[in-house]
């Protein structure tokens, strides 16, 4: 079965970090593209970030460019997702999603496969 696994979420202050985790097993991890999205209390689900099998990443919120980084490690079938100066709004439960054909997208039906979020609270 495929499944994917978000963690390292929790409770900061502003200005402090975190480095998500998306872990994945079921299927041939180094063919697939993983997308970062978020969804913040009374709001939708968008897309944050996404990295190709090759490493290659795209970011898809102006307001996290220059704070977040993301990252894979396909010999431990994990990406991560670095994120610096933290702020409030940031505050959402954070997700990780896979797709197959190794495609990259901020909308969430392109992704077949999704794991469950992992909560990130940042306080003022």
């Amino acid at each position: 079965d495929v499944q994917l696994q978000a963690s390292g979420g929790g409770l900061v202050q502003t200005g402090g970090s975190l480095r998500l985790s998306c872990a994945a097993s079921g299927f041939s991890f180094d063919d697939y593209a993983i997308g970062w999205f978020r969804q913040a209390p009374g709001k939708g689900r968008e897309g944050i970030s996404c990295i190709y099998s090759s490493g290659s990443s795209l970011y898809y919120l102006d307001s996290v460019k220059g704070r977040f980084t993301v990252s894979r490690d396909n010999a431990k079938n994990t990406v991560h997702l670095e994120m610096n100066s933290l702020k409030p709004e940031d505050t959402a439960v954070y997700y990780c999603a896979a797709n197959p054909g190794n495609v990259c997208s901020s909308v969430r039906s392109v992704y077949d496969y999704w794991g469950r979020g992992t909560q990130v609270t940042v306080s003022s």
